[in-house]
């Protein structure tokens, strides 16, 4: 089988399985097995596939016809420049995401302390560290398995972060200048309404923000101004319909100024609120 039959073919079973973009995820698969990019295939579309590519080709197909995740299948995910583990231990990291560490971004100098609660795969984490290497960056998850992740991708960029096991704040210690989170923010009822690859594969425990997608942010709202200096400053993304209940939320728990910002496609992503009671 040739490059080009095995795309085709990789192609058509992806169709049939009702993949979102077949034509793309099949030669991500195809070039993962044959250590080739675009430019070599096009140049040599009659190349035959080893025996070991054309089994390794095929399993890779079947699990993504079964709509397990592309990003849990090659292991990899990119996050601003970076290029991140990931396992179904974390959720896979979204673009929605630069978007608040982008805006965290603009409110650092480069020498603070930083929380990244929940971390996850640590992308958030790993991303402000490899913009501003003089942070003091803490990372905490409530999920060995997750927290297991963002050291391997701390270790793979050869960052120091500190990572905690912690229930949100619950092990966490000091005070921060930026506490940064995504949390669980999707309706307990509406989790089953998404597509197969998030519903079906991604961990249910990063997702369910319980039964009105609020309840991490009201922790996040009561909590976090213990740990945030004064005029310290929460980033948090949210869900497009939660804009107002968190800044309302955040605002009754002294945080001002708050503001709403948008993602590419303008839909409500990210808080920004700042802590102005004492420490």
């Amino acid at each position: 089988m040739t490059y080009r039959k095995a795309y085709e073919v990789g192609r058509y079973i992806l169709e049939e399985a009702k993949i979102d973009n077949p034509s793309g995820d099949a030669f991500t698969l195809l070039s993962i097995c044959c250590m080739i990019d675009r430019t070599y295939y096009l140049t040599h579309e009659d190349t035959e596939l080893t025996e070991e590519q054309k089994t390794q080709y095929r399993i890779m197909l079947t699990k993504r016809a079964e709509h397990i995740p592309l990003q849990y299948i090659t292991g990899i995910a990119p996050f601003m420049g970076l290029m991140l583990k990931v396992n179904s231990s974390v959720l896979i990291p979204r673009f929605d995401t630069e978007v608040v560490v982008a805006e965290a971004i603009k409110l650092l100098k480069g020498d603070e302390r930083v929380l990244d609660l929940c971390t996850g795969s640590g992308c958030i984490a790993l991303a402000l560290k490899n913009k501003f290497p003089m942070l003091n960056v803490v990372a905490s998850d409530m999920s060995k398995a997750a927290l297991n992740v963002a050291k391997e991708n701390a270790k793979l960029y050869n960052m120091d972060i500190d990572f905690v096991k912690s229930d949100m704040f619950d092990k966490v210690k000091g005070s921060f200048d930026l506490i940064i989170s995504n949390p669980p923010y999707i309706k307990s009822d509406v989790i089953n309404t998404l597509t197969p690859e998030v519903r079906d594969f991604e961990p249910n425990e990063a997702l369910d923000g319980m039964d009105d997608g609020l309840y991490f942010y009201r922790i996040i709202a009561g909590k976090s101004k213990k740990y945030l200096k004064k005029g310290g400053k929460l980033v948090l993304e949210i869900g497009y319909d939660q804009g107002e209940e968190v800044s309302d939320m955040l605002f009754k728990n002294g945080f001002s100024p708050i503001s709403v910002i948008k993602d590419l496609a303008h839909l409500d992503r990210v808080i920004v609120a700042r802590h102005m009671g004492e420490s």
